[in-house]
């Protein structure tokens, strides 16, 4: 009898188990049938050019692919690019909006302003933004709240780090030019890199300019006439269009210069600190994944920039007639001889 009962129990268990699966089956299907010939809709906002920013974006769309999301397929993406003109933003933004997307994508801090003040409803990833609790785009890193969230670039924190190599690098220093172009979107850049310059004795010069053939000619102009040592750029989209033009003036006027990417280098700059941008706009597509997926955009924390590289070419030093001092050349990750 007890073999009966056992038997009879263990057959009970295995029929539920079984019920069970198929339950969990049927749902399963249900749900991919559901999903079944859905193309998600995406936004990408940027306040630069198509041409200037084709390497990043390559990069978005290569991890977008890896994750299985495919254009043309489970996915489109709309773009809009402000050409250099931020007060376009708030326009292209409306645009997107209008479509009823998904999610937008925006990558840097104007874009992810222009967005986040155009909806609260769509999902808003920051691909590039820098001092984003500071810039009123989340509550926190760790708890966005909003319906944005994403990756910071750390572009204020890191400008101090960057007026300390220029200082090191060009002993002499005493004057140098920041690049910036018009609005507010320098605003924590400059609260963190005005108390670096007192700290280090040097004198700045706010150059304000558009990022335009004529516009930079005449900053470097400006520069010049300011008497100025080096320069540096404010962190962002449209000066990284720009890189090619910005390195030819700065070789022309022979002005060393930093920048905060390292594709200003390989198109012949100077030097370059800071965050690797296609490691930034990789990890956006991972927030895209999620946010597709069904994750909230206030429960993603916001990740701040960890990978970092120092690059020197002494090609272009040798260019201006400028000795980088060995103990430089000791601390950067690459030198380009």
């Amino acid at each position: 009898m007890n073999r009966i009962w056992i038997g009879f129990g263990s057959g009970m268990n295995l029929k539920f188990v079984i019920s069970m699966v198929a339950l969990l089956f049927a749902l399963s299907v249900s749900a991919q049938a559901q999903q079944t010939g859905k193309i998600f809709r995406i936004g990408f906002l940027d306040n630069s050019t198509d041409s200037g920013m084709a390497g990043l974006l390559e990069a978005f769309r290569q991890k977008l692919r890896k994750l299985g999301w495919i254009e043309g397929k489970n996915i489109t993406i709309t773009y809009r690019f402000a050409e250099h003109k931020n007060e376009q933003l708030p326009e292209l933004a409306a645009e997107l909006v209008r479509l009823k997307l998904d999610l937008i994508v925006a990558t840097g801090a104007q874009p992810a302003l222009a967005a986040k003040s155009a909806t609260a409803s769509i999902p808003i990833v920051m691909a590039t933004a820098g001092s984003p609790v500071a810039l009123g785009l989340v509550a926190s890193l760790a708890r966005p709240g909003g319906n944005v969230t994403g990756l910071s670039s750390l572009a204020a924190e890191l400008n101090s780090k960057r007026l300390e190599i220029l200082k090191d690098a060009v002993p002499k220093l005493v004057r140098f030019g920041l690049l910036r172009t018009p609005g507010t979107g320098a605003a924590p850049q400059l609260q963190e890199l005005k108390p670096a310059a007192v700290a280090l004795k040097l004198k700045l010069e706010e150059i304000e300019t558009q990022p335009t053939a004529k516009g930079l000619e005449i900053a470097f102009q400006t520069a010049k006439q300011k008497q100025v040592g080096a320069i540096m750029t404010a962190v962002g989209r449209p000066f990284f269009a720009e890189r090619k033009r910005l390195v030819e003036l700065a070789g022309k006027y022979h002005l060393p210069a930093i920048y905060f990417q390292k594709e200003f280098v390989d198109e012949g700059g100077l030097m370059s600190y800071g965050v690797d941008f296609d490691d930034l706009l990789r990890k956006s597509a991972h927030y895209v994944d999620k946010i597709l997926k069904g994750a909230k955009p206030a429960d993603l924390p916001v990740q701040q920039a960890t990978k970092f590289e120092f690059v020197i070419n002494l090609k272009a030093a040798k260019q201006i007639g400028l000795t980088v001092p060995p103990e430089v050349l000791a601390r950067a990750n690459k030198v380009i001889k």
